[in-house]
């Protein structure tokens, strides 16, 4: 699945900029708080405006502190997938059960530095898990391939039957990155300004999907 994020969209334009990516399976909305990441973007008033705006699942992002109390908020004004980072968290499994209840998948994300296997056990309770291919923050870096092998671990427990979710990677998917992220296991491409970039970003999608189902099936 493709999923454009909005970061790299323009913010004077959003909802002509979600109808530019209508053939996109999800829309990737990025919060951030200027706390836990160095930058400030947008919130709950723009998903719900966002949500109007658009048929697209919305697939939020928050890098903020104190997600626990926040996450669950974005769930009930519409989002459908809610992600939040472990790092910030106090309680990831009770925080991940109230986005459920609140009608949404829940999402895990681990920085580019976090290892997984500590939490491999409470994954059991999410139906996503972010990779982060980048430092958190800022959109237009470039990706890192040695995050790759916390990719393969995620598909190899989903293989083995362990866990059941989406594999998502976030941060410098381009044409000339996707196909490694995709053979590594991951089923759900974040893209900014290779989608947002270029000059008809429906076509890029697609260019995007047809490269990751190619890796895909080779791996």
């Amino acid at each position: 699945m493709i999923a454009p994020s909005i970061l790299s969209a323009d913010f004077a334009r959003l909802g002509e900029e979600a109808e530019a990516v209508s053939n996109a399976d999800w829309l990737h909305v990025d919060v951030m708080d200027a706390h836990f990441v160095p930058n400030l973007t947008l919130g709950l008033p723009v998903v719900e405006s966002l949500r109007r705006a658009t048929d697209l699942p919305l697939d939020c992002h928050l890098m903020i502190d104190d997600p626990d109390h926040w996450a669950p908020r974005y769930a009930e004004v519409g989002a459908a997938n809610v992600t939040f980072h472990v790092e910030a968290a106090h309680d990831p499994v009770a925080t991940a059960r109230a986005i459920r209840a609140a009608g949404a998948l829940a999402g895990l994300s681990v920085k580019p530095g976090t290892p997984l296997e500590p939490y491999l056990e409470i994954l059991r309770e999410f139906d996503t898990l972010l990779v982060m291919t980048v430092e958190p923050g800022f959109g237009g870096q470039s990706f890192m391939p040695e995050v790759l092998p916390k990719v393969r671990l995620a598909r190899n427990e989903v293989r083995a039957g362990h866990l059941r979710l989406f594999v998502e990677v976030d941060g410098g998917i381009a044409p000339e990155t996707i196909a490694a992220a995709a053979e590594a296991g991951a089923d759900v491409f974040v893209a900014g300004s290779a989608v947002y970039g270029a000059e008809d970003p429906g076509k890029a999608i697609e260019a995007l999907r047809v490269t990751a189902r190619a890796a895909m099936a080779r791996s």
